[in-house]
């Protein structure tokens, strides 16, 4: 027997990857009775329309908003202030408003300050994701063993957040409430930096001479297919996430270069300890991560 829905209507404001995925998983699983989807893109309103994943599909988010009772924003982090002063006057009292976006500073700074006092803002993030983009890349099983973070200001309505927390448990995921400026900094490490030192390599190699490229593409190993795999990421989003948590990526980064300086010092001068032991200490965390079955 299906469990019933959670909310009547649920208004996603872009529906490329992760909004489609959402979409997808809601209809599965019976948790809103109507979805509509928002987007300003024609060809991507034409593929919602063509995988039938909402009830409506609109170009007004404005539009899609009204009488909802949950909205999740799903444009890239530049557009979030835009999207803001768009919606704020048409948010119904008691809705819930969240997002999917990969810093939540950012969203706060943007979204806070225009929300009206009879909406629960609860941002949200969803750690999942491929480097496929747009509405025909979703997939209902994206969040499933997944985290999802939400990060809901001081004083949030207990009721709110626990609403739209087993929405996400119903879509497989495992929910963590976190402040803000944690999060961003511990997404930094395990998702910002990976993705700035993955497009760092695979430029590195698209600006060797054209012979050697060539090798290097026909003779990719499985780590430099891995990283060609993360630098194939929404350049659009990316962009925003590096722009909106520059400090915390900032940090990361000259970290990072601090290690990496050690690294080439112990390869130049012989140190085969010192390599064998970062080695050994970085195996125990992947196979850490592996029991925690975020492999």
């Amino acid at each position: 027997m299906a469990a019933s829905p959670i909310f009547r209507r649920l208004a996603l404001i872009g529906v490329g990857l992760i909004g489609s995925s959402i979409a997808r998983v809601v209809r599965r699983e019976g948790i809103a009775a109507e979805i509509v989807g928002a987007d300003i893109s024609a060809s991507a309103r034409s593929d919602l329309a063509e995988l039938g994943i909402c009830e409506r599909v609109v170009a007004d988010p404005a539009q899609a908003v009204q009488d909802a009772d949950l909205v999740m924003i799903c444009t890239p982090l530049g557009t979030y202030a835009e999207v803001g002063q768009a919606i704020a006057p048409h948010l119904a009292p008691g809705a819930i408003l969240s997002d999917v976006g990969s810093v939540k500073q950012a969203v706060m700074r943007d979204l806070a300050p225009v929300v009206p006092d009879h909406v629960h803002f609860i941002p949200g993030h969803p750690i999942a994701g491929t480097e496929h983009s747009g509405p025909k890349a979703g997939f209902a099983e994206l969040f499933e063993g997944r985290w999802c973070i939400l990060t809901p200001p001081p004083g949030t309505d207990e009721a709110a957040v626990e609403r739209l927390a087993e929405l996400w448990r119903r879509a497989g995921s495992t929910v963590e409430l976190m402040e803000p400026g944690h999060h961003d900094q511990v997404l930094a490490i395990t998702s910002h930096l990976p993705h700035l030192i993955a497009y760092t390599i695979v430029g590195t190699a698209f600006g060797l001479e054209e012979s050697t490229r060539r090798e290097v593409i026909k003779f990719s190993a499985s780590g430099f297919r891995d990283f060609t795999r993360i630098a194939a990421s929404d350049p659009i989003m990316w962009r925003d996430i590096f722009l909106n948590n520059r400090e915390a990526v900032l940090e990361m980064l000259s970290r990072f270069t601090e290690d990496l300086t050690a690294l080439q010092r112990a390869i130049r001068w012989g140190e085969g300890e010192k390599l064998e032991d970062l080695f050994t200490r970085t195996r125990a965390i992947r196979r850490s991560i592996i029991e925690a079955k975020q492999a």
